[in-house]
């Protein structure tokens, strides 16, 4: 006998609170991985300056990683298929590399 593993929808409420409602700016986001868990910092460097602060920092197990990226990625090409390609900028001159995070 095989067995259906058919997916029930579930709806799931999702509360925010006013503050955290309001988000925070960022401008830069920097990933790190273990095997057990990714970390993703996201920082806001103001023009002009080579110090910046982490605003927020999310901690998720690599599955949930791999569901962020297929939400992003879908949601990226929704957005564009509705305002057209977003495009990156060429690296200039002044490009900074990559940050050192310091605890």
């Amino acid at each position: 006998m095989t067995e259906s593993k058919e997916l029930k929808q579930v709806n799931i409420e999702i509360q925010v609170d006013e503050q955290t409602a309001m988000g925070q700016y960022v401008n830069m986001a920097v990933a790190q991985h273990s095997p057990a868990e990714f970390v993703l910092d996201f920082v806001f460097l103001p023009p002009g300056q080579l110090k910046a602060r982490v605003r927020s920092r999310v901690i998720m197990a690599p599955e949930h990683a791999k569901r962020l990226l297929k939400v992003l990625t879908d949601n990226i090409a929704n957005y564009e298929k509705r305002f057209g390609e977003i495009k990156l900028p060429e690296p200039h001159p002044g490009y900074l590399p990559a940050p050192k995070i310091m605890q």
